[in-house]
């Protein structure tokens, strides 16, 4: 371990590290970063060395966080949205650039999907400031205007916002421990997942979400024993991936091919999610270009994401 004090550790390290750990994947991380994949490699073994601990389990499928890691990223993630909050406070210190976009990208989707798009707004936008959060927080910061707009997962409370609905949308799927006996099923209904524990989130959260979602179980018999849903998707995954529930989540996650955990699609019901971008009042002229901009450059459907081993049925518009 380098005797270097922690002080001085450059603060892209650790904005690496979480991206490498929301990825579980060296390769897609890499890519979200805008960079090639040997030197964000190296960076991740610099810091290791730096903190004197091992961050990440290597395996075939890709890599999971250690303990370690999983200590290192709750200490990090606050940092770093300090760090965002601080910048975006500064910059609304001067004056407004007709050219800037200050843009929220929902959480509910693995961040893959955005990559293409993102790429491209960095070329287009003069300054650009992404926020990457809950689709019920991005909304409440576009309805105050600390966001001209962001791409959320509907359904979704919008008042107060123009809301404009996008062609992108996902089937969910459940999260199983591979462990369980349903792992094996090449497709599951939600009735036979009756007597398992479900990680789920609690209404409060997103009220129309949660309402769109429980109208389904009903219809399909499904009645979980529900416990309450880590708020992080990679701590979400560490604990189906320890055997303690299964998750419903967007189809586009099963890319992370998390090792312990089982990608399986639903039958026999229509739960997805779908896409919108809300834009803050007074904003709707200057950023009028941006609805056909994203509608070009989301990704067609939604197996670009998934992976080859599930058979996920294609979703009418």
């Amino acid at each position: 371990m380098t005797t270097q004090p922690l002080n001085s550790l450059d603060i892209r390290l650790l904005r690496y590290f979480v991206v490498v750990a929301e990825e579980n994947n060296m390769s897609r991380a890499a890519q979200r970063l805008f960079m090639s994949q040997p030197p964000l490699s190296r960076h991740i073994r610099q810091l290791e060395v730096r903190l004197g601990v091992t961050l990440f389990t290597r395996h075939s499928r890709g890599l999971s966080l250690t303990e370690d890691g999983l200590r290192v990223l709750e200490m990090v993630r606050p940092l770093l949205t300090l760090q965002d909050t601080t910048y975006l406070a500064l910059s609304q210190l001067a004056k407004a650039d007709g050219q800037g976009l200050r843009l929220g990208l929902s959480t509910a989707f693995e961040q893959g999907i955005f990559a293409s798009f993102e790429s491209h707004l960095v070329e287009r936008v003069e300054t650009l400031h992404i926020v990457r959060h809950a689709s019920t927080e991005l909304v409440r910061q576009v309805r105050r205007g600390k966001l001209d707009a962001a791409l959320v997962a509907l359904p979704l409370e919008t008042a107060g916002v123009t809301v404009t609905d996008l062609p992108w949308h996902e089937p969910l799927i459940a999260a199983l421990p591979a462990s369980w006996p349903e792992a094996a099923e090449k497709s599951l209904s939600l009735r036979t997942l009756n007597h398992r524990p479900l990680f789920w989130f609690k209404r409060e959260r997103n009220p129309a979400f949660f309402d769109y979602t429980h109208q389904i179980f009903r219809r399909a018999g499904y009645s979980p024993a529900c416990i309450e849903e880590p708020l992080e998707h990679d701590v979400l995954l560490a604990r189906i991936a320890h055997g303690d529930g299964l998750s419903i989540l967007p189809a586009s996650f099963a890319a992370i091919q998390r090792q312990g955990v089982t990608f399986c699609p639903l039958n026999g019901c229509d739960l997805r999610i779908n896409t919108g971008l809300v834009i803050s009042p007074g904003q709707e002229d200057r950023l009028k270009w941006l609805p056909a901009l994203i509608k070009s450059l989301l990704p067609a459907n939604q197996n670009e994401f998934i992976s080859p081993s599930l058979s996920i049925p294609h979703l009418p518009q």
